[in-house]
């Protein structure tokens, strides 16, 4: 596998209108087709996530023969798969059928209430666990796969399932031998021994990021952060308490149901406290890896729900499942969906799968993640961007380079007004400094869904539009006189600085051990905060003209890159100093990329050797 390239399907946008992009794609050197979700979804549905019919490829996306047709277009593809959940709708014939209903969906027999997709009432859990619920619900996509039209699958949501190891098998079973997992790793954790070729790609996301912050603006931008704010918690703490938060409202009705299940105290207290977003206990065969009991072990747990969750007290079966179920939705809509929007320290570090109390990452730890990578999941994908990042990586490139001029920063801050809350004035900063230039409407769009969000002022339960309109008007006049200017001046300052940063993080990205994966948009400048903002529709026919003029930096960049892919062999960090990442790929491709302003490429390493990136900041050398 060279490169992968994902397409957010559509109406709008479906197999044929693909199958035109194809020739492109080629022509700049990807190999593999990454889809979002093909099975009939919802009508009307933007995204694929709902399905309705995992029996027949989308009507609504041109159907089966258009499908078949795009697979066989000169590109390998890997689609989309969503086997954690299903529109809970009449159009799906296995929930409008009682009988099918109980059969294959997650039902609480005492209330008719269905396991829900975190806290979507419309996304009802399927029961992957009963063999026939899996066969059903995934022969299209296996025969897809059996006769060479599909080559492998990414699985969303795999944290949702009830045993998501055995699972996995099942595929495997099947014959789908190419799987990736989304699945999102928390420090320290490492994604179990699954048949699986990897994740797909937060952690990388945010270590490269986190690679070009400098580690000594943390001190400065905390300070300012509190002064401007108030807020002196740590990110921790503020997590912590938005899990308790959305444990006790958002899944009260889940919190109801294991209560009823178990006889256990302080359970949302115990959902509230796991470090990672699941433990993997296998309770109906008797399995508890090491890491479970630690995980078990880390969490505010009383003793005997401790002895439940390790298995120590048999009979609970049902409840660890559901318990183990229920922690990873806790963990996504408390940390991405509420502390994200409330702790803005440093925005560029508020990423899926990341850790905004991590500041920066150095050179070292990189590589170790880059060697661990390259022995146990070498075709893990990398990103840089997917659909469900909040901020592209442009964006962040862009963010990161704060780090670089924190006093010039801060000055601004201390001088521009802010509203009674700084803590929302200092995100509308921070949104328009990174994704300048942008309209006032996808401004305003992205800020209403933020404060909505953080659930401070605001939210989707209860909006406040009047708190949201005193906001937006607020956004709406950086737009006027003066500070607009000013607005201006730094924004352009800071595209200045990031320009070596997305070259350099595009390079890395394209030549670490794994397979880079590019969202659609992102090889020209891509200026995308989170959804529905990063599913606006691509400019092909400008994209296809650059590639040809070869006058776009970033464009040109990965042209090139790609087509040296191939050689590359085994990665071996390079020490060229902090404020450098250095690397071999065998001995015949070497690759630096300076981190900081004044760092250069230029390293005896390279002597002698042809630089494919000459114009370049960074440096791309064979021989």
């Amino acid at each position: 596998m060279r490169a992968t390239y994902r397409l957010q399907l559509t109406r709008a946008f479906d197999f044929t209108a693909a199958h035109r992009v194809v020739p492109y794609l080629r022509r700049l050197g990807i190999s593999h087709l990454y889809l979002s979700p093909v099975l009939q979804a919802r009508r009307g549905s933007q995204h694929g996530y709902d399905v309705a019919d995992p029996r027949k490829v989308s009507d609504e996306l041109g159907g089966e023969d258009a499908f078949r047709e795009l697979c066989s277009a000169g590109l390998d593809v890997i689609v989309d798969i969503v086997p954690n959940h299903m529109a809970a709708a009449e159009e799906n014939p296995f929930w409008a059928d009682e009988t099918l209903r109980a059969t294959f969906f997650d039902l609480d027999t005492r209330t008719g209430l269905h396991r829900r997709f975190f806290d979507i009432s419309e996304l009802a859990g399927v029961r992957q666990e009963d063999e026939a619920v899996f066969a059903t619900t995934h022969g299209k996509v296996i025969e897809l796969v059996r006769e060479g039209v599909v080559d492998g699958v990414r699985v969303d949501h795999v944290d949702g399932l009830a045993n998501p190891r055995e699972y996995l098998d099942r595929l495997a079973r099947a014959g789908v031998e190419s799987v990736w997992v989304e699945k999102i790793l928390e420090p320290g954790e490492q994604l179990r021994d699954w048949p699986v070729q990897g994740t797909t790609g937060y952690e990388f996301a945010n270590d490269l990021t986190a690679l070009y912050v400098d580690p000594r603006a943390e001190e400065p931008l905390t300070r300012l952060y509190a002064e401007l704010t108030g807020e002196t918690r740590s990110f921790e703490e503020v997590a912590a308490a938005a899990k308790l938060e959305v444990a006790t409202t958002l899944f009260e009705p889940e919190l109801r149901r294991l209560h009823r299940e178990a006889a256990a105290p302080n359970l949302a207290l115990a959902l509230a406290t796991f470090r990672v977003y699941r433990t993997y206990v296998e309770p109906f065969g008797g399995v508890v890896a090491d890491e479970d009991r630690a995980e078990v072990a880390r969490a505010a747990v009383s003793d005997s729900l401790s002895r439940m969750l390790t298995l120590d007290e048999p009979g609970h079966e049902e409840f660890v499942t559901r318990f183990q179920q229920t922690t990873g939705p806790v963990m996504a809509k408390g940390v991405e969906d509420t502390a994200f929007y409330r702790y803005l320290r440093f925005a560029a570090l508020n990423e899926v799968g990341g850790n905004p109390g991590r500041f920066s990452l150095d050179v070292d730890a990189f590589h170790l993640a880059n060697l661990r990578r390259e022995v146990r999941f070498p075709r893990q994908l990398v990103a840089s961007q997917t659909h469900d990042t909040k901020r592209s990586g442009d964006v962040r490139a862009r963010l990161v380079t704060l780090s670089w001029i924190a006093e010039e920063w801060a000055a601004c801050m201390r001088r521009w007004p802010h509203l009674p809350d700084a803590n929302e004035s200092y995100l509308v900063y921070q949104t328009v400094v990174g994704a300048w230039p942008l309209s006032t409407e996808r401004l305003h769009a992205y800020l209403r869904k933020a404060l909505r969000e953080a659930k401070m002022h605001t939210s989707w339960l209860t909006p406040d539009e009047d708190h949201e309109r005193e906001v937006l008007d607020f956004a709406a006049g950086l737009y006027e006189g003066e500070l607009r200017d000013e607005i201006e001046r730094l924004a352009a300052h800071v595209r200045e600085l990031a320009e070596p940063v997305v070259l350099g993080s595009t390079l890395l990205k394209l030549t670490v051990p794994g397979v880079p994966d590019i969202y659609q948009g992102d090889e020209l400048e891509c200026l995308a905060l989170v959804d529905p903002d990063n599913r606006r529709p691509v400019d092909w026919e400008l994209r296809a003209r650059t590639l040809e003029a070869r006058t776009d930096p970033k464009l040109e960049l990965i042209r090139r890159s790609l087509a040296v892919r191939d050689r590359l062999g085994g990665y071996m960090p390079i020490d060229a100093g902090g404020d450098v990442c250095a690397f071999r790929r065998g001995p015949r491709c070497l690759v630096v990329v300076p981190l900081r302003p004044g760092a250069v490429k230029s390293i005896p390493e390279a002597d002698g050797m042809q630089d494919l990136l000459r114009e370049y900041p960074v440096g791309l050398f064979v021989r």
